[in-house]
This record gives structure tokens, C-alpha cells and sequence, in this order.
């Protein structure tokens, strides 16, 4: 585990000396499955795997849980090192990242201003900013990101775009739990009682997306179908539900061509996300990209 990017600037210069491939996988650690599964994609695509670890305080809007959010250092090396990454970078500080005069920031207005970005509004600038920094420390070949987190996905991708940072993005499938409740570091926040009402979010989006075998193209049938489908989970809680064009993130009225249909709910205290790519194409409706 590095902690300072003097050193990790030498490790790094060392691979591409050699002309070693290199893939990134940031990370805000308390790692489960669904991140273990960006690193074996990692893995597939490059010669050596880096895996950062940074709580990033810039992507947290002022009362959420930037203090309480889980961390477990050594559990998550402990895992990464099962998983075969080959670098773990987590700074000692903030100050590593975001040096004394810092004032930089990245984001991408259209993209962010739907959706989660709504409501969280200096998120994804926090996310782009990051992100941009550490490409720029590790260079890396290749970038893996969660489908779980759909709008970042987006995000990222139209940021090394229009920046020309040359970072091939790469996508991994949502990993889910066996009642299908996407993986997520702040599961570990939900109450027994909350933990079985948070199913609620993929059971509905997944009646919607049944939706679609059966010609249904109105997006608002499939956003009362997930209401409908949640509605004996009492905790749960929607904040939105919305059926958008999965490339600009634009609401849609009537699906055509690829479209995300994403949520985000408060189950108790604790806000989840998720999400199911529809494809009118496909005869089995749902897919995840």
C-alpha cells in the first residue's frame, strides 16, 4: 500500500518503462463484490492493476456522510491483495490530492444537472474533479467504473472525451446480492428491517423492464410500475424515478432506443441508488450495460 504519490510516481514510471499496460480502478473504499468485479475486468484489459482509495470530500454536499462513511483500510487491502490489484494507492491526507491552493473544477453541467445531480448538486463536479486528477497521476491505459452508478459512468466517459485524457473506459455489470439488491458500500447503514424493504428498488425497476416485452413504450406505465411493485415496503422512500435516454440523460416520454430507467429512494435514513438499462430492441426487455 502507497500513501504518498512520490512514491507512487516511481512505481508507476517503472511499469511504463517497461511498456506495461495499466488500469485504474478509483474507489472510495468499505470494497464488497461489486468493486472486486472492476478489478477482475481491470485485470482482463491491462498488465498491472491500481486501485485508489480516497474518500473524496469534494463529491459529499454539506450534512451528508462524509464523517460516517464506512472505512476499513486494512480489511480493503487485505482484499485487493486477494483480488490480485497490484498497487494500492490510498493517501495520507487530503492534501496529497487537493495541495494547499487548489481551486480547480472539473464538471460537465448538461450530464450532471439531471437525475441524481438534481438533488445533489455539487456532486458530480466533486467526481469529475477527482477523477481528472487521478488520471493525471496515474495515466492510466484504462479506467473500470460500476454500472450501478450510471450517471458517473456517463459522466466519466464525456470527460475523458472532451478532454482528450486517452483513458479507455470500461464499464462492469451491477453486482447484486442473491433478493437482487445492488451492491453498495451503504448497505452496510440499513437496519435488518430496512435491509428487507430495500429490495424494493430492483424488484421494481425489474417489473418495469417486463414491461417492454409486453409493448408497453410509455414512461409513465413503467415509472408506476415500480411505484406499484414498491408499494408494500414502507420504508422505502423515492426521491425520484425517471426514465432518461441513456446517452444525454435527457427525460424521455416514449422509450426508443437504449434508455435508462434509474431511482434513487431513502430506505430509513440511508439514500440508495439503482438502475436497469432498457433496450425496446431486445426481446427480454432489461439489460445492464
Amino acid at each position: 500500500m502507497i500513501n504518498n504519490t512520490e512514491k507512487l510516481n516511481h512505481i508507476l514510471h517503472q511499469w511504463r518503462d517497461k511498456g506495461l499496460t495499466q488500469a485504474l480502478v478509483p474507489t472510495m473504499g468499505a470494497l464488497h463484490e461489486g468493486h472486486l468485479s472492476l478489478i477482475r475486468i481491470a485485470k482482463e484489459n491491462s498488465d498491472r492493476v491500481s486501485v485508489s482509495i480516497f474518500v473524496n470530500p469534494t463529491q459529499f454536499e454539506p450534512g451528508e456522510d462524509l464523517d460516517r462513511y464506512p472505512r476499513n483500510l486494512q480489511r480493503d487491502i487485505a482484499l485487493l491483495e486477494k483480488a490480485g490489484a497490484d498497487l494500492v494507492y490510498s493517501p495520507e491526507n487530503t492534501e496529497d490530492i487537493y495541495p494547499p491552493g487548489f481551486e480547480t473544477v472539473v464538471s460537465i453541467p448538461g450530464l450532471a444537472s439531471g437525475l441524481c445531480g438534481k438533488y445533489r448538486p455539487g456532486h458530480f463536479a466533486g467526481v469529475c474533479t477527482i477523477c481528472t486528477v487521478l488520471f493525471q497521476i496515474f495515466k492510466p491505459h484504462v479506467a473500470v467504473f460500476g454500472q450501478k452508478d450510471a450517471q458517473q459512468l456517463i459522466l466519466i466517459k464525456q470527460l475523458v472525451k472532451d478532454l482528450r485524457l486517452g483513458v479507455k473506459i470500461l464499464s462492469a455489470p451491477i453486482i447484486r446480492e442473491p433478493d437482487g439488491l445492488a451492491m453498495s458500500s451503504r448497505n452496510s447503514y440499513l437496519s435488518d428491517c430496512e435491509r428487507r424493504d430495500a429490495v424494493a428498488l430492483f424488484r421494481g425497476l425489474k417489473k418495469a423492464a417486463e414491461l417492454v416485452s409486453k409493448g408497453e413504450r410509455k414512461a409513465e406505465n413503467f415509472i408506476e410500475a415500480v411505484r406499484k411493485e414498491a408499494a408494500g415496503f414502507p420504508l422505502v422512500k423515492f426521491q425520484y424515478i425517471e426514465l432518461v435516454d441513456y446517452n444525454t440523460l435527457k427525460p424521455v416520454e416514449v422509450v426508443s432506443g437504449i434508455i435508462l430507467l434509474a431511482v434513487a429512494a431513502y430506505v430509513g435514513n440511508t439514500r440508495l441508488i439503482d438502475n436497469i438499462v432498457i433496450d425496446p430492441d431486445k426481446v427480454s426487455g432489461g439489460i445492464e450495460l
